[in-house]
């Protein structure tokens, strides 16, 4: 595949979950990772872990849903690095969040909900591509709960597609590809906080009986970046376990 040493990625909500094991793998492919997070002490453990290894990393503290927040941890990484190849969108309110139906959920935390869920990755691509090489490429983390009408959780991954989609058309003649995964139930600890037992109860369903692991995510990103995707933009991919099949 692509050689992947010295390019320069940026992993939002990388301070744990997915997104740590995100940071970790394309350092151990040779990338320079910029950890983007909002919470200090695990995004710079996260970086630590990552130079004590024998990889490259910063911490670039972030809140997604603020736009001067985006711009000052791009700058960073423009800074640290000179440039930026890679960007991934992981950033999410899940652990831990409302279990709320639309009638109920209070609507400040929605607004919040979605200027993290939804706008976040928006305002992240707009403080990047300005700095992004020619043939650089995101990938932004939506869910198959997009299409299991899941409350405003699903909402927020479904824009999320459409965002991605739109951008498709506006990064094209930058050179610039932009793509999204949807994991299915994924063992972490965000999951179990949210789901429970119910996250057992899915898998059941399932034609591959397994949660998914944050290595199935990192390799299925890692294709989406890679040149061997170079004509692959506005592209959803499923990586669930057959959770979510579509025709």
């Amino acid at each position: 595949m692509t050689d992947f040493k010295d390019k320069v990625i940026i992993v939002t909500g990388a301070g744990q979950g997915i997104g740590e094991g995100y940071a970790k793998f394309f350092a151990a492919k040779g990338m320079k990772v910029a950890v983007s997070e909002i919470n200090e002490s695990q995004g710079q453990r996260v970086a630590d872990e990552i130079n004590a290894s024998g990889g490259t990393a910063i911490f670039a503290k972030t809140d997604v849903s603020d736009e001067q927040s985006c711009k000052d941890a791009v700058a960073k990484v423009v800074g640290a690095f000179g440039k930026i190849d890679y960007l991934v969108n992981n950033a999410a309110i899940f652990g831990g969040m409302e279990i709320k139906g639309y009638l109920d959920v209070d609507m400040n935390y929605l607004n919040k909900f979605m200027a993290v869920n939804m706008h976040g990755a928006l305002l992240m691509i707009r403080a990047a591509v300005p700095n992004m090489n020619k043939g650089g490429a995101i990938v932004n983390q939506s869910s198959t709960a997009a299409w299991m009408n899941m409350g405003f959780y699903g909402v927020a991954k479904l824009a999320l597609n459409g965002i991605t989609c739109s951008l498709a058309n506006e990064l094209g003649w930058r050179k610039i590809r932009i793509n999204a995964i949807a994991p299915g139930p994924t063992d972490t600890q965000a999951l179990r906080s949210t789901a429970g037992d119910y996250a057992d109860e899915l898998v059941k369903q399932m034609p591959i009986k397994r949660l998914g692991k944050p290595e199935d995510m990192a390799n299925a990103v890692l294709f989406l970046l890679s040149d061997e995707a170079s004509w692959i933009t506005g592209h959803i991919m499923n990586v669930d376990g057959g959770q979510f099949m579509r025709v």
